[in-house]
């Protein structure tokens, strides 16, 4: 008996991988269809995102575009030293993460908070007036939102007009908010939370309706107000969502954007508004050093690439949800 055991026991380790092996392909058939609908996409993101990654080569060469790929010259990490070596390069990073922060934390508190407040409204017609209101700004360009911005916050536009009608200035002296160079953070995170408000809450509205509503009949049978039903089943019914986002959000740490800042930003407030993006523009593509340009571009890439894993993994050990 026992030596039939021990010969049948290595059999059955041996017999498990093609069984798995079997069952992946017995699903894969069954979902045949949902896999050739991806086939697309899955070609999409090949050639569009991993097949342009040969041209990181061009960060470590001093690339002159008449000459073919092997007649560059290479020189290794010196556009890296370069641009950790160069003031402005600094200047910038220092803009872009001071941004970013912003957006990130601005965005995250107010979409979930103006998602807990719609959540509470009762009148159907009123909750729809408001949603659609927070969210017609995100359809409009940013051409025509940063039009808007600076006829707001002109000499003579209602900023200005309301604070004069306050008390707090009198006429002839008003601001001109986009040339005080330390107001553009501050500009530019009240003009994201504006435009993107609205079309932020809806993840978090959709993850609502997934709380069974009978923990919030038993809350309110228990006494509980409406502060104390978002506080103990709402946000607690959010969390893995909320957690989910904040990860992915942190891998675009470093993508404050390009057009907030390119179209509000001029010659008084260049110290406060020119990010990594408009570096890459101003000092890369523009004067034809496309080498310098991948190579920040590079230094952006696998800087998100690590905050999105470490953000992971801290996740992952505190228990919550995470990507993978």
């Amino acid at each position: 008996m026992n030596t039939k055991t021990i010969l049948a026991t290595p059999q059955t380790k041996t017999d498990q991988k093609p069984a798995g092996l079997r069952l992946f392909l017995s699903k894969l058939v069954k979902q045949r269809v949902l896999v050739f609908m991806s086939v697309p996409f899955l070609i999409w993101l090949f050639i569009f995102k991993y097949l342009p990654l040969w041209g990181w080569t061009i960060a470590f060469q001093d690339y002159r575009p008449a000459l073919g790929f092997w007649d560059q010259k290479w020189i290794g990490f010196s556009h890296f030293k370069f641009l950790f070596g160069d003031e402005r390069f600094l200047r910038v990073l220092r803009n872009t993460l001071a941004m970013s922060s912003i957006n990130l934390i601005l965005g995250f508190l107010t979409a979930i908070v103006l998602a807990l407040l719609l959540n509470e409204i009762r009148q159907v017609a009123f909750k729809r007036i408001v949603q659609t209101v927070s969210y017609l700004p995100h359809f409009i360009s940013w051409v025509v939102a940063a039009s808007i911005i600076q006829t707001t916050l002109s000499p003579d536009g209602i900023i200005n007009q309301l604070l004069i009608w306050a008390g707090f200035i009198d006429k002839g002296q008003e601001f001109l908010f986009l040339g005080i160079p330390h107001f553009f953070w501050g500009i530019f995170g009240a003009s994201s939370v504006w435009k993107d408000i609205g079309w932020n809450t809806i993840v978090y509205l959709a993850a609502m309706t997934t709380i069974d509503p009978s923990q919030y009949e038993a809350a309110e049978m228990d006494g509980a107000g409406r502060f104390k039903r978002m506080f103990y089943i709402t946000l607690p019914g959010i969390k893995s969502v909320v957690v989910v986002l904040l990860i992915m959000n942190i891998g675009y740490l470093l993508e404050s954007g390009f057009e907030p800042q390119y179209l509000l930003g001029n010659g008084m407030n260049v110290d406060y508004s020119e990010n990594i993006d408009i570096f890459v523009l101003k000092y890369g593509i523009a004067q034809s050093n496309f080498s310098l340009s991948i190579a920040a571009g590079m230094f952006k890439t696998i800087v998100s690439f690590i905050l999105l894993f470490v953000a992971n993994s801290v996740a992952k050990r505190a228990g919550e949800s995470r990507l993978f």
